[in-house]
């Protein structure tokens, strides 16, 4: 497949949505715009007449025109653009399509409650690593709230709901939109939530969900609020929405009336009348799920679309497969057009080093540092792409902000500090963006970081001389690495010299290095570092 660019839109209740993405042939791609405008296309149209009113058509054609000229100005050749809730219900949604086939020239497909919940599912799993757990995927839009369950495979579980923020609104407060929510209209809307809700909750309690995730402008809004409004000492921690949280927040958003609202530290005005019905919604299912509380992301159907439309190419299949994290590596490395022959050679090298170290007793980090140290290996060239010189620090700034899926905060400071010292000087007593990484964080930079420096010494040629790596007692406190290799070995003998005096400072003990050549010759560096 050729490089392309890709437009996908999706035209919600409440916002439209554009992305566009440049696509390369070996799957890795890069986005080159993301935009959302609120038209509020569902504004009085969940009552007995169910039609979309004229000015919302009128400000959701003329957003849909914007972005398909925004999108062709990226050079957008391809437009896979969907409808949602708003859409899909209205009585006159064919004088909408085709308006927007005419006026805006985009070919609209709308799409079921159920595939909306599997592309949001599809789209915010991708960026998750659930590691074999079930995760239950909530997503609150303005006339529909999807639900998805997984454990980031295909989903075991697809439902949809005609419960959101606008319908809601316009069930309950309809020509009193500024007013504040009294105790009673609250009964009532969680008594009308429960009722819709019920046999999705039964049918949920059959599975043993692990943790819930959230996702949707509106449940988005509700974490940025609570952030900045909150008292620090109710439970909840970052990138996460607790109920104690959530119940907090209705509780000082609901007396408040729509001017009010709207001056709400981190509240996003277009929200500022759906964000209480919204928040119901939410609290509901949690309630009713025993979810003390949820994790948020930022991403949705849009992700889902694209996420999708990869999939269905033949030869990018396999990438799909792939879990989040080894996704989402792959990806940057490939659009940094790194040698991935060598970076798979150093993540194999790094790794028999890690297990070695650990059955000597040098370390006892687990699989999950494991993990972070292999993907780190991956990465460690990428900065290439933008200079040889210094790519060390290159690699550390596209780690720290490429956006990893799969990954949380500390995963990706931790990767973005191991590939910045690959090379060159062994990580300092300080240690930039460590102000939220513990001591434990610490001495795990320090010790991946080594290891990586000695896997990427054993392939200092980039020939794939060496092989089976092994560490072992050496007597007088010192450790063998020991390896096999094919003939003129000298540059990796040379390279790893550079190291042992950082493998003493860290494991206390000196480092001796031995090369078994062809002939059963070995080459060796004597004598151990310190001696």
């Amino acid at each position: 497949m050729d490089a392309r660019t890709a437009a996908f839109i999706d035209i919600g209740t409440s916002s439209i949505r554009l992305l566009v993405v440049r696509i390369e042939g070996n799957g890795s791609y890069t986005i080159r715009s993301r935009q959302k405008e609120t038209v509020r296309l569902g504004d009085g149209e969940f009552d007995e007449a169910g039609s979309l009113q004229p000015e919302p058509m009128e400000r959701a054609l003329k957003v849909a025109r914007r972005f398909r000229d925004m999108a062709a100005a990226f050079g957008a050749r391809e437009f896979i653009v969907v409808a949602t809730a708003a859409t899909r219900e209205a009585k006159n949604r064919a004088t909408f399509l085709r308006r927007l086939r005419e006026e805006a020239l985009l070919d609209v497909h709308p799409v079921s409650g159920r595939e909306e919940a599997r592309l949001i599912y599809l789209g915010v799993s991708q960026g998750i690593n659930l590691d074999g757990k079930y995760g239950i995927f909530i997503d609150i839009g303005g006339g529909s709230t999807e639900i998805a369950i997984g454990d980031g495979g295909d989903p075991v579980f697809l439902d949809s709901l005609k419960l959101g923020g606008i319908r809601l609104l316009n069930l309950f407060m309809e020509g009193m939109r500024d007013a504040p929510i009294s105790r009673k209209m609250y009964r009532d809307m969680k008594a009308h939530i429960g009722n819709i809700m019920v046999r999705t909750i039964q049918s949920v309690k059959r599975y043993e969900v692990d943790l819930g995730i959230g996702s949707s402008g509106t449940i988005e809004n509700l974490g940025e609020i609570a952030g900045r409004n909150l008292p620090k000492d109710l439970p909840g921690m970052p990138g996460t929405l607790s109920l104690s949280q959530l119940r907090a927040l209705i509780a000082m958003l609901s007396p408040m009336t729509l001017a009010e609202r709207k001056e709400v530290s981190g509240m996003n005005p277009d929200r500022a009348d759906i964000i209480v019905p919204g928040a119901i919604i939410l609290e509901s299912f949690m309630e009713h799920l025993d979810l003390t509380e949820i994790r948020i992301s930022p991403h949705g159907l849009q992700d889902g679309l694209l996420a999708d439309y990869l999939s269905r190419q033949a030869h990018l299949r396999d990438l799909h497969r792939m879990g989040p994290r080894e996704r989402s590596v792959l990806r940057l490395v490939r659009s940094c057009g790194v040698d991935e022959a060598h970076a798979r050679a150093i993540a194999t090298l790094a790794l028999q080093l890690f297990d070695e170290a650990k059955k000597a007793g040098l370390h006892d980090l687990g699989d999950e540092e494991r993990d972070l140290l292999a993907r780190s290996a991956v990465l460690h060239d990428i900065g290439k792409f933008i200079s040889y010189t210094d790519h060390h620090e290159h690699s550390y700034y596209l780690v720290r902000n490429a956006d990893l899926l799969g990954f949380d905060d500390r995963e990706i400071a931790i990767m973005a500090h191991v590939v910045r010292h690959h090379r060159k000087k062994a990580p300092g007593k300080q240690l930039n963006d460590c102000q939220d990484l513990d001591g434990r964080s610490w001495r795990v930079i320090r010790i991946l970081s080594l290891l990586l420096r000695l896997a990427e010494g054993l392939d200092r040629s980039h020939a794939g001389l060496v092989g089976g790596v092994r560490l072992s007692e050496n007597g007088d406190r010192s450790i063998l690495l020991e390896f096999d290799a094919e003939e003129g070995c000298e540059l990796e003998l040379w390279a790893l010299e550079r190291h042992r005096k950082a493998f003493t400072s860290l494991f206390n003990r000196d480092l001796v290095v031995r090369a078994r050549c062809p002939g059963g010759i070995p080459a060796e560096q004597n004598p151990p570092a310190g001696k």
